[in-house]
This record gives structure tokens, sequence and C-alpha cells, in this order.
């Protein structure tokens, strides 16, 4: 047969003898090959009798789990079948689903009733230790403690563990508590009245209080009493107590207070001399004065007790508990609360007794801090005080910055309306610092003042509202009245103002009147009086920038500025004050890494006004002095003064024609002197020498001729002018500013002739060496002692001197 009509096995098989006899020589090894075949065989029936076993034994155990399975079924039906029976039975129902049902409903009512069980066997065990409390009352106060502790620390369990059961039982939680607090008060009004007789037979709180013996042992056995009863509000204190909440005062002490309390009603409520609205010093030093009359009875007899209960737990670090001096005042304030609280409403209606109402109780919140070390359990926070509870937490602050605002105002308008008020002032100051005006110092202080209103304020949210609505608005007030002075004085002096005050005769007398008090001296003081109160303000508002309260303020607001930026929240810093608003106020480098400081704008605008009225005044001073200085530049008597008969005849005056400028430059230079401060006045005067020097030495000493008697005399001139400004300025300063027309003057004014050996050198001489050439020009300058002339410069002024052949 072919390969094509071969069945599979027979192929196989083919393939397989090819394979294993391909040549003659494989038919050697038949035998062998036949052998492993009949093994294989076997080894394959072998294994088709286990398979055949396996599948047997399989199908066995399928067929008995099959039979179980439906013997478990119908045992279930069966089973199913009798509990409907039953149900049917039990509920009297008709179809099993109602049976199933109504089964249900009653075991939710047995759920209930279980839970009724409980209630009543709670509300019993509540009943149990409210009347063995009660029982033991009298007979013996520490057994009648213990049912109540009991009590406490299980509406405190009931009450933490509602939320995990989702509000379930509010009913009985409120009456647990209900019935915890009537206890305590009821426990609390019989160990207080046990203590107040203890106290009576101390004579407390008079002035001479007994505690001696057995009465010493009753103090201290109702203090502990009162203590244990309020152990679970003690137990639930935290280490510290926040600033927002009013501190825990303890029983005992709550107990003491109370003649003491009548006492401070007695005094400041009703219609007694004492009370009076507008003197709120007279109890806020009653109760000092009260702090002063027992601290050292607290101190000696009941620090012993406090320290002994607390110093072991989390509570002795909380000095309203271990400190018998806090826990005093903290048993005082409430009633200090209470007046404060009730009067405030008629105290805002009357703007300057609340002004003075908030100042007192700053003040004594500032005593309880610094003098008695007070800070309300509050530990490193630090107590707040009664002051922030007035204007935080009873929202007042809003009225008193309103309040303060307005005062703050009307002093600022007091202070600039009467015309004194911009004259200079030549006494607060150094006498070498710029003198600024009165208006200037008063603002200043004003500002000081405002500044000592809001430095206590514990909140920086109402420190930079005062800061920024207050202070920054007054000082940017005063900027603009400064900077309206100017303007005025630029307009009024300049040429269009003269043209329009000419229009009638009128107006031409009132303006020609302003304009005289616009000039001369009373010019450069009007300049000198803007320039004096710019600078002093910004000075003040460098060293106030440098005082650790406006330190620590601007830290703080840099601190929450840069949170802002980094967590990209757009919250207000304090009220409405955005961060924008806040930098355009005080600096540009909020909320930025670089340094700055709180008046960094303010200032800037002092500063900027300073440098721009300086300037003004700079040429102000020039323009007046150069005018003076045209009638001395058109005479020209220089060429025709005759020599001298001897250098011992020389006497020579200052020309006539100068005499007006250098008393105009000495009244100028004696008012700047006392005026302004070193530094400004030398920058000042420094520029005017400099235009003087340009105006002689282009007006004069370029313009005519000289003779050596001429050459004299202008130097005498300019001497003069130098005398003046040594006077004033300094030892100097005058030729230091006009160095080169000093160095001209040296040229000018060499003698006539050629020098002999030995003698000093004469005109003729430096004429041949300056002409000569550079080299030779330069080497005789530097003999003269000439620094600034250039070579063509000294060449110039030699060309002035009449007798010079060239």
């Amino acid at each position: 047969m072919t390969d094509e009509h071969l069945s599979p096995r027979d192929a196989r098989v083919q393939d397989y003898l090819n394979d294993k006899l391909q040549t003659t020589a494989d038919l050697a090894s038949l035998d062998s090959l036949l052998e492993n075949v009949q093994i294989q065989q076997a080894l394959l029936k072998q294994q088709l009798v286990e398979a055949e076993q396996d599948l047997a034994e399989s199908t066995k155990a399928s067929e008995e789990h099959s039979f179980a399975l439906l013997q478990q079924a119908r045992a279930f039906k069966k089973q199913q079948a009798d509990v409907d029976r039953r149900l049917l039975i039990v509920t009297q129902s008709e179809t099993s689903d109602d049976a199933i049902e109504k089964f249900d409903d009653d075991i939710r009512t047995l759920q209930r009733l279980d839970v009724a069980q409980a209630y009543v066997e709670l509300l019993a065990q509540v009943e149990d230790l409210s009347t063995e409390a009660r029982r033991n009352f009298k007979s013996s106060p520490q057994a009648a403690l213990q049912p109540y502790l009991r009590l406490q620390k299980l509406a405190i369990a009931l009450k933490d563990a509602q939320p995990a059961a989702e509000d379930a039982a509010p009913h009985l939680v409120d009456h647990v508590e209900q019935t915890a607090q009537s206890l305590w008060r009821q426990t609390k009004s019989s160990f207080a009245a046990d203590f107040e007789e203890v106290l009576s037979k101390m004579n407390w709180p008079g002035k001479d209080i007994t505690i001696a013996g057995t009465l010493e042992w009753e103090w201290t056995e109702g203090v502990e009493r009162l203590l244990d009863l309020q152990e679970p509000e003690l137990g639930a204190q935290n280490d510290h107590v926040k600033p927002s909440e009013e501190p825990l005062v303890l029983l005992p002490l709550e107990v003491m207070v109370k003649p003491l309390d009548l006492r401070f009603q007695y005094h400041f409520s009703g219609d007694r001399p004492t009370n009076k609205l507008d003197k709120p010093e007279y109890f806020l030093s009653h109760i000092t004065g009260l702090l002063s009359n027992y601290d050292e009875f607290f101190a000696t007899h009941l620090q012993p007790i406090l320290r002994n209960r607390f110093k072991n737990s989390n509570l002795s670090m909380t000095s309203i508990f271990i400190d018998s001096t806090s826990a005093l005042i903290t048993a005082l304030l409430p009633m200090l609360r209470r007046k404060v609280f009730n009067s405030m409403p008629q105290i805002a209606k009357q703007p300057q007794l609340l002004s003075h109402f908030i100042h007192e109780l700053m003040s004594f919140d500032i005593s309880l801090r610094d003098e008695w070390g007070y800070d309300g359990g509050c530990g490193i926070d630090g107590w707040k005080g009664l002051a922030w509870e007035v204007l935080v937490k009873k929202d007042w602050f809003n009225r008193w910055l309103e309040v303060e605002k307005d005062f703050a105002l009307a002093r600022y308008k007091t202070i600039i309306g009467p015309p004194e008020s911009f004259e200079i002032d030549y006494e607060s100051v150094e006498p070498s610092a710029t003198k600024p005006t009165n208006a200037a110092i008063r603002v200043n202080d004003l500002l000081e003042t405002i500044t000592d209103r809001y430095r206590p304020l514990p909140s920086f949210s109402q420190k930079l509202r005062f800061l920024i609505d207050i202070q920054i608005a007054i000082f940017d007030l005063f900027h603009t009245v400064l900077a309206d002075a100017l303007e005025g004085y630029l307009y009024n002096t300049s040429s269009l103002a003269r043209t329009v005050q000419g229009v009638s005769s009128s107006a031409s007398r009132d303006g020609n009147a302003k304009q005289r008090s616009l000039e001369g001296l009373a010019g450069i003081e009007r300049l000198t009086r803007v320039y004096g109160s710019a600078e002093y303000l910004e000075k003040k508002m460098g060293d106030w920038s440098d005082d650790v309260f406006f330190l620590e303020l601007w830290e703080e607001l840099q601190d929450r500025a840069r949170a802002n930026t980094s967590q990209g929240q757009k919250k207000n810093l304090a009220g409405n004050m955005s961060v924008e608003h806040v930098a355009d106020k005080t600096s540009a480098a909020v909320g930025g890494e670089e340094g700055g400081a709180l008046f960094d704008e303010t200032a800037g605008a002092y500063r900027r006004l300073r440098v721009r009225t300086e300037g003004i005044l700079t040429d102000t001073f020039l323009q007046q002095i150069r005018e003076s200085l045209r009638a001395y530049g058109r005479i020209n008597p220089w060429s025709l003064l005759s020599s001298p008969s001897s250098d011992q005849d020389i006497n020579l005056a200052i020309s006539a024609e100068l005499d007006a400028p250098i008393a105009l430059l000495q009244s100028y230079l004696s008012f700047l002197a006392d005026a302004l401060a070193q530094a400004p006045l030398r920058r000042i005067t420094r520029q005017m020498v400099l235009a003087v020097q340009v105006f002689l030495w282009d007006g004069v000493l370029m313009r005519y001729t000289f003779s050596e008697t001429g050459a004299r005399q202008f130097g005498r001139d300019i001497k003069g002018i130098w005398e003046v400004v040594d006077r004033f300025v300094g030892r100097g300063q005058g030729g230091l500013g006009m160095r080169k027309l000093g160095e001209g003057l040296v040229l000018l004014g060499l003698k006539s002739g050629d020098s002999k050996a030995g003698e000093e050198l004469k005109l003729g001489d430096v004429e041949k060496r300056l002409f000569r050439d550079n080299e030779s020009g330069r080497e005789v300058l530097e003999e003269l002692g000439l620094e600034v002339l250039s070579e063509g410069e000294a060449r110039s002024v030699v060309e002035r001197r009449i007798d010079v052949g060239r």
C-alpha cells in the first residue's frame, strides 16, 4: 500500500521502523528492539489497569456523595416543614411567612424588654447612689462623697459612650447627669455650709484671722473635702487652660471669696459713692488690695495643701491649681468680669469713658501678669487678660478702635491747626541735629502715645489694625500736609503764579505780599520746616522699626503672610485686610524672604519728600546767592587798581558790591547752621560754593583782566566768602568747595616780574614755564602746590593779568 492509504497507526509504525532500521546493520539489533517494545507494551497495559481502577473508585465515591446530598436535602425539607408547622402553631398563622414576621416581632419585644430591664437596673443604681450620698451628708461627709464620685464617673462614662451608640439613650444620659448635678449641688451646699462655719470661727475675712489648734485642722479638713468633691472636674482638666476658656475656680476659694464678693457688690453697685463709671480704677484697685491683704494667708496655709494634692498629677505645672496666689486671683476674677461686662453697654456710649476704661483694664492686666505672675493657667501662651475678653469675646474692639481713631484724628487736627505749630523747635532735639517743627514733634508724641495704647494687646490682628488704621493713617495725613506745603511753595514762587496774581490790583497786592513771604530767608525757612519735619519723622520710623515691639509684630506678620503664600491661601491677615493691602501700607517685603520693616513704605515716602525738599532748598539757595552776585559780576575795577607802595601797606577791604551777597550768605548760613545737622548743611553748602565758584570763574575771572592789585582785591573778596562759610559750616569748608578758584587765585595773585635765586616764584617765571609745554607747565603747577587746575586752565588764568605779554 502507498503512504496515502495507511491508517494513522500503521503510519506511526512505519515511521518508527524507518527510524530504527535505516541500514542493514540495524537488523542485528532487531531482537533488542522487539524486547524494548514488549516492555513498553507491558507498562502501558499496567497503567491502563490502574486508570480503570481509579475511575471505578471515583465513580463510586461520586455516587455515594450524591446520595448523601440527597439524604441531607430530604432531611432539611423535613426539618423545614417541622419548623413551619411549629411556627404556625406558635404564632397561630396560616402561612410560614406570616409566622416568621410575627416571630421577629416577638424577638424585638424581648430585646426591648432586656434594654428596659437594663435601664431600670441602671436607674435603680443611680437612685441607690444618690440616696446613699444624701443619707450620709451629716453623719459621715466622707462616706457621702464616695457614692457621689461613683455617680459622677457613671455619668461621664455614659456621656462618652453616646457617640458610639449613635445617641441611643439621650433621656437616660440626661437623667443621670441631672441627678449627678443635683447631688453635686446638694453635696457642695452641705460641705460649703460646714466650711463657712469654720471660716466664721476664724473671723474670715476680718483683719484678725485666727487659725490655730483644732481650728486649723477643721479648716484643712474643709478644704480637702471640697477639693475631693471637685475631683471629677479637676481630673477632666488639661495640663494647661486654653486662653479662650475661663479657668476653673477651686471650690474652697469659691466659698472663701463669697464674703469678698458681697463686699465688692456693696461698694461697686447701686448709688454708692465708690461706684463711678468714670473711675474704673476704684474697683480695679480694690481687687489688687484684696490680693495684697490675703496673699500671705493663702501662701502660708493653702499653698502646702495644693502642693501635696497636685504635685503628682497632670496639673502639677498648672499655676491656677498648684499656686495659691494664682488660685486666689482666679477666684476673684468672676466678680470683676461681672462688673466689667455689665458696665460695658453704658460705657461704650461715652467715647472718653470707653477709652479710659479700656486703658485702665489693660493696666490692670499688666499688673496681674508682671507684679503677681498670673498666667491664667495657660502656661507659655500666657493669660490674655480682661481687656482681651472685653474686646474679643464680647466684641467691643471695633467700637474701641473707632473711638481711639476719632480721638487720635481730633488730636492731630488740634496739633496742625495753629500757625505756630509749624514753627521750628530748636529746643526739643540735640543742637547738632536737624530741627523739626512743633507739629512734627507733637505728631510723633501722639503716635507714641497711640503705640502705648495698643502695645499691651495680646491679639496680633488688633495690633495690626491699630498700626494701619490709626498710626500709619496719621503718618500719611501729615505727609500730605508737608507735601502740600512744598507744592504750595513751588506754585507761589513760579512765574505762572506771579502772572496769575497780577490779574487785578488787589490780587497783585495780595500776591506780592505772599511772594515776599516766600522770598529770601522766609522762603528758605519754609522749605527747612518741611525738610526738618520729614527727616525727623523718617528717623523716628527707623527707630520704631528697631523697637522690640515692632520687630515682633513684623516677624509675626511675615510668618502669617508666608504661610498664606506657601499654602496658596487668600485669607485676610487682620479683619478685612488682605496680604496685598497690608503690604501696600507697611512694606513691599511682606511675605518675602528679604528683610524689611513695618514702616518701609511710609518711611520711604518721607525719605523721598526729604530728598526732594533738600533739592529745592539747595536750588533756591543757589538761585538767590547767584542773583545777589550779579551786581558784583558787573563791576570791572580789576585792571585799574594801582599797585601798593609796599606789602606792608596792603590792608584791602572787601569790595562794596560784595557786601550785600556776603550779608545774604551770612544770614542764610546762620539760619541753616542752627536749623540743620552738619551732613545736610555741608551738602547744601557744597552745592552753593560750587555754584559760586562757577559764577566767579566764568563771570569775573575769565571775563575781566587784572592788575596785581586787582588780583589781590579779587582774592580778598573770595576769602571774605570763605570766611563766612568757614564760620558756620566748618573750618576750611569754603576753600575746600572752591579749590579750582582758590588755585586760580594763587596764579592770578603772583607778583609781577621774574624771581631771583632763592625767591618765591613770580609771574614772569611761571608764565614762561606754563607756556613752554605741558610737562613744564605741570612741573611749575606742582611747585606751586596746585593740583586741581589743568595746564590749559592755568594758562587761561595767567592770561587774565594785564602785565602778561601774550
